[in-house]
């Protein structure tokens, strides 16, 4: 079989021919459909991680989508994080507690391109933010994967606004894209700047932030939270610290909430992709994504790598390369 194998940390996968892989106790093969090129996927394969140094060579791919016993699934792995191999290959061996059944209708590389981005979105939302109908919500960071999943996840849990902060206008189009009321360019480190943007459209003070920035942008979105608002961060892509003052703080009795995947159990995950492949099957769920052969593996990285894609990667063990799919709301 054909396979992504990263046989130097911090280097491009090479696609080589490999053994079919023999699944171990409790373990079934899946016929890999799809197989995106995650930021985790990046770290893990950097070789500088706190889950230390990979163990090469290995298949990497944090997650994937396929067909198991002829049914279509969608499954985690450890690679990168612990021994043994991932996605990125046309057929890998999984356990099967941890394959979640797809709906009628789901497309392998959309569910693919949604992902665990998608679940971050959602559970940070609606389990850790305690999203509720009729709330006014901010996403920053909205032209991401996570950022998109997140303006239409917060409009089908019944927001009555959703403002998007990002900073590119390849990443603005995007948000609005996803169907975000108003979007905001996150162009400045002023937090005072960002904050007059972020009321300026918003209908009155903010219910939930939503922030995997950090830094000024989170300082801002806090600005404008209501008394009892909360932030949510689930990722630190601007800055490591923030300048969140006491006063804002304080006065307003705020909330401040870390997220993570990390804290899901197994039947919260397979809840959460369940709900996503879903609504993706539905056509009310979609992130900007392209196709790209699992041959060309080892270039698609690169472009992942540098911000050079046109949204996230996904490899397909099948087919041709397809045009890029920027995201709808639907």
């Amino acid at each position: 079989m054909r396979a992504a194998e990263i046989h130097t940390p911090g280097r491009p996968p090479l696609v080589v021919d490999r053994v079919m892989p023999v699944p171990g106790p409790g373990e079934t093969l899946v016929e890999v459909l799809a197989a995106p090129i995650t930021p985790l996927d990046l770290l893990c394969a950097s070789g500088t991680s706190y889950f230390g140094r990979p163990t090469t060579p290995y298949v990497p791919g944090v997650q994937g989508v396929g067909t198991a016993g002829g049914k279509p699934v969608w499954f985690p792995t450890s690679a990168g994080m612990a021994s043994g191999d991932g996605s990125m290959a046309e057929v890998a061996s999984v356990p099967v507690r941890d394959l979640v059944p797809l709906p009628d209708g789901a497309d392998p590389v959309a569910v693919a391109a949604l992902g665990l981005s998608a679940v971050a979105a959602h559970m940070a939302l609606s389990w850790r933010g305690d999203l509720a109908a009729g709330e006014q919500v901010l996403v920053l960071g909205a032209g991401g994967v996570v950022g998109q999943a997140a303006v239409q996840l917060a409009r089908i849990a019944g927001a009555r606004r959703v403002i998007a902060g990002a900073r590119s206008p390849v990443a603005r189009e995007r948000a609005r894209r996803a169907g975000a009321d108003a979007v905001v360019a996150l162009d400045t480190d002023d937090v005072v700047e960002l904050a007059a943007r972020f009321a300026a459209v918003a209908d009155g003070p903010v219910d939930l932030v939503l922030d995997p920035l950090f830094g000024p942008p989170a300082a801002a979105g806090a600005r404008t939270l209501r008394t009892g608002g909360r932030l949510v961060n689930l990722g630190g892509s601007a800055a490591e610290t923030c300048p969140i003052d006491s006063a804002t703080l304080r006065s307003k009795s705020l909330r401040l909430l870390g997220y993570t995947n990390n804290e899901l159990s197994p039947e919260q995950r397979s809840a959460a992709i369940s709900m996503i492949a879903e609504q993706a099957a539905l056509g009310r769920l979609a992130v900007a994504h392209e196709i790209v052969p699992l041959d060309d593996a080892g270039s698609a990285w690169r472009r992942q790598a540098d911000g050079a894609t046109t949204g996230r990667v996904v490899l397909s063990a099948v087919g041709r390369p397809g045009p890029a799919s920027p995201v709808s709301r639907k």
